[in-house]
């Protein structure tokens, strides 16, 4: 009978490291992540590059964190711990991207998803206009694969995305920019919704979604990156890795949590409440057999 297994404690446990905002409301930022990288079968680190007052309903306030303090968690994460993989969430302004660029350079981690977060769900800007070219210039060559919504794939290239074809283009188009590869995610498409693009040098592949009709929905982009990150730190293709954690993100919409007054938060540990735990641990690679 197969029984869950996270990995934790064992040998080949992979670290992955979320540099992010904190969400004082738990739904996405740095605690989703913990929560999403812990979910997929990873140990999660946090490099804390901004602190947000928010909960399901509004951000209200914001603040950087020094550089200092970045690179100081930075040095404390990476001298002490095999990092097999990053993604970054928030970064907020052009002094935190050329402080993290720098430490990511530094170190090198093996596999860097790029999560380019704008603005959040209820209207607040979560990175400075003045910051998105730092953002384009500094960061993107070094990652794996960025991961834009359509609004956010919009703001970086001034095209409009209405389509599935429109995000092939656009996707192109960011890949010039220097990433490995670019997804870009079709949560807001106006034709075929949920459905996403993954574009690399080598073409592109259409990830068919599942529209799902649910304001429980705060955390997604957050939770999606994270589960990329773990399944390539342990090992997985990016087209894999991709797949496989869309999967997991449309079942933890599905499961969504009505928790607060606004848009609540994806379930990340769905899964752990759900009658086929087994198939789903079995699918995220979590699973072994007691005859091992």
């Amino acid at each position: 009978m197969p029984v869950l297994d996270t990995g934790m404690g064992g040998p080949n446990v992979k670290v992955v490291a979320t540099i992010a905002g904190s969400d004082s409301g738990g739904g996405a930022g740095i605690q989703a992540d913990l929560r999403a990288i812990t979910a997929n079968g990873g140990f999660g680190a946090s490099i804390v590059t901004a602190i947000t007052a928010q909960n399901t309903v509004a951000v209200t306030m914001s603040q950087e964190m020094a550089p200092a303090m970045i690179d100081a968690q930075f040095d404390a994460v990476f001298g002490d711990m095999r990092v097999a993989a990053v993604k970054t969430g928030m970064l907020a302004g052009g002094l935190v991207i050329e402080t993290v660029a720098a430490a990511l350079r530094r170190h090198r981690p093996p596999f860097f998803v790029l999560d380019p977060v704008m603005v959040s769900k209820s209207g607040y800007r979560l990175l400075e206009e003045e910051a998105v070219a730092a953002l384009r210039e500094t960061l993107f060559p070094l990652a794996t694969v960025i991961t834009p919504n359509v609004h956010e794939a919009e703001a970086l290239t001034g095209r409009t995305v209405r389509s599935v074809a429109d995000a092939e283009d656009v996707g192109r188009k960011i890949l010039s920019y220097g990433p490995g590869a670019v997804l870009v995610k079709g949560g807001h498409l106006i034709s075929e919704p949920a459905t996403d693009v993954l574009v690399t040098e080598e073409g592109s592949t259409i990830l068919p979604g599942e529209w799902i009709d649910t304001r429980h929905t705060h955390g997604t982009g957050c939770t999606y990156s994270a589960a990329i990150a773990t399944h390539l730190a342990r090992g997985r293709s990016l087209a894999d890795a991709t797949r496989l954690s869309k999967a997991y993100v449309t079942e933890a919409i599905r499961g969504g949590l009505a928790i607060g007054e606004g848009n609540g938060p994806t379930d990340h540990l769905f899964y752990a409440r759900r009658p086929d735990l087994h198939e789903w641990a079995e699918r995220l690679g979590l699973a072994r057999s007691w005859a091992e």
